[in-house]
């Protein structure tokens, strides 16, 4: 399974909001600017946070973007799904039934055994993804590095 780049910044923005005190917030920019990513095409991303109700955004001289709630409630499928969508990658369109090698009508009443087994691995991948949290990111991160986080984060360097 191939996810598009975005996928990779947004899973990073939101475990470095995870590192944040209650409260604090990181503005699109500080994100971009910590991770050298285009700042525009990664507000739009952590929009699409905001839309999941993963994100909270606040605006003013001293807002921007912290979790919507708490990073154990938080899963790794939800910040995915929030700009990746929930459906399958692969897509049966019958070849089966096409070409030199066709199966005739009464051979294909089942599902393809192909799309099936797809299926199965991509709920097995969705499966594992929900079954991770924030805070069980959080705990693989050693805690030095939350304050680090905190300060480039919030300017403090």
């Amino acid at each position: 399974m191939k996810l598009p780049v975005s996928t990779e910044w947004v899973l990073h923005c939101a475990a470095s909001l995870a590192q944040l005190e209650p409260g604090e917030t990181a503005s699109a920019t500080r994100l971009a600017e910590f991770f050298d990513v285009p700042a525009a095409y990664l507000a739009k991303q952590l929009q699409a946070l905001v839309r999941a109700g993963v994100l909270a955004a606040t605006t003013g001289p001293r807002g921007g973007f912290q979790l919507a709630g708490p990073a154990a409630e938080i899963s790794l499928l939800q910040i995915v799904e929030a700009v990746d969508g929930a459906s399958s990658p692969y897509v049966c369109r019958e070849i089966r039934q096409r070409g030199r090698g066709a199966l005739p009508p009464e051979d294909c009443q089942d599902r393809c055994v192909l799309a099936r087994r797809m299926d199965e691995a991509h709920d097995a991948w969705r499966s594992s993804l929900e079954g991770v949290s924030l805070a069980d990111i959080l705990g693989d991160i050693p805690q030095a590095a939350h304050a680090r986080t905190r300060a480039r984060l919030l300017g403090r360097r």
